[in-house]
């Protein structure tokens, strides 16, 4: 879905409409904003040259590979300048500057082998610039998912990749979107899979770890979105695969939420991205 509202065309000079065809006019403009707003929830683009959106825009992972199991974290860099505060009695966010995104990145032709994920549970730790955030992903109810993550990681797909999506109050949802190293919302591994472990009524918990997708079920890829306080989505067209939960560094999503919007009003206001990847099997 693009970013851009919509506009009607212009009338010839000289000519102006009656009053009667400029209400009709004028509530047909509005009805078609209200749907492109409802529709733009959490979905990624269908088309690559525009931006995010259909139902949970979905933007594909950035070029990364993984490293190898137990490998130690890298501490984050020391802040340059006083911490932002944050409300609601979330902690000060201690953020360095983020990274450029790092472009396309790598494609590949397939997704790897569900078995990658062993049926197992993964514990993984998202090295953000504002800080670590771990999540345990369970190759069990997702298998697909979880190879497909950990794949990725292991080519350092995620690496230097931005969340370029916050969804907020405004739209009736609470995530924090990552996964494209792009950071238009557009990108992707360059292969597609279908939904798991989808929940049927449309709940998603604070603390859920889900994949955004287009409207296309087989859609999946690199893209991936935080939960940060309990979300609905709907439940059409299958729904969104659940793989993982975050054990901790919520606060660190919450409070880049807290800090609202940037001017696009797509992305945080407080930049974040992914700096590395490690995981371990649990």
């Amino acid at each position: 879905m693009s970013n851009q509202s919509p506009r009607s065309p212009e009338s010839p000079k000289g000519s102006r409409p009656s009053n009667g065809v400029a209400l009709i006019v004028g509530a047909v403009v509005a009805a078609v904003v209200v749907a492109f707003v409802v529709i733009g929830v959490i979905v990624k683009d269908d088309s690559p040259g525009s931006p995010s959106a259909q139902q949970v825009s979905q933007k594909p992972t950035p070029t990364f590979e993984s490293k190898p199991a137990g490998h130690t974290v890298m501490p984050t860099p020391p802040v340059s300048s006083p911490p932002a505060t944050s409300p609601n009695n979330l902690p000060p966010l201690h953020c360095t500057k983020a990274p450029a995104p790092p472009g396309k990145g790598q494609q590949f032709a397939k997704p790897p082998k569900a078995s990658l994920a062993q049926n197992a549970v993964w514990r993984v730790t998202l090295e953000t610039n504002c800080g670590p955030i771990v999540m345990d992903l369970d190759g069990k109810v997702a298998p697909q998912t979880v190879a497909s993550f950990l794949f990725l990681s292991q080519k350092h797909y995620f690496d230097d990749s931005p969340c370029h999506r916050l969804t907020t109050a405004a739209q009736g949802l609470y995530v924090l979107q990552c996964g494209d190293p792009t950071g238009t919302g557009t990108g992707g591994p360059g292969y597609g899979y279908g939904i798991e472990n989808a929940p049927k009524d449309g709940s998603y918990p604070t603390g859920t770890v889900a994949m955004a997708r287009t409207s296309d079920p087989n859609s999946n890829g690199s893209q991936f979105f935080i939960v940060y306080q309990d979300t609905t989505l709907p439940t059409d067209g299958g729904g969104y695969s659940i793989f993982g939960n975050v054990v901790k560094g919520l606060p660190i999503v919450q409070a880049v939420a807290a800090q609202g919007l940037a001017a696009d009003q797509t992305a945080p206001k407080q930049p974040i991205s992914i700096l590395h990847v490690t995981y371990v099997k649990q």
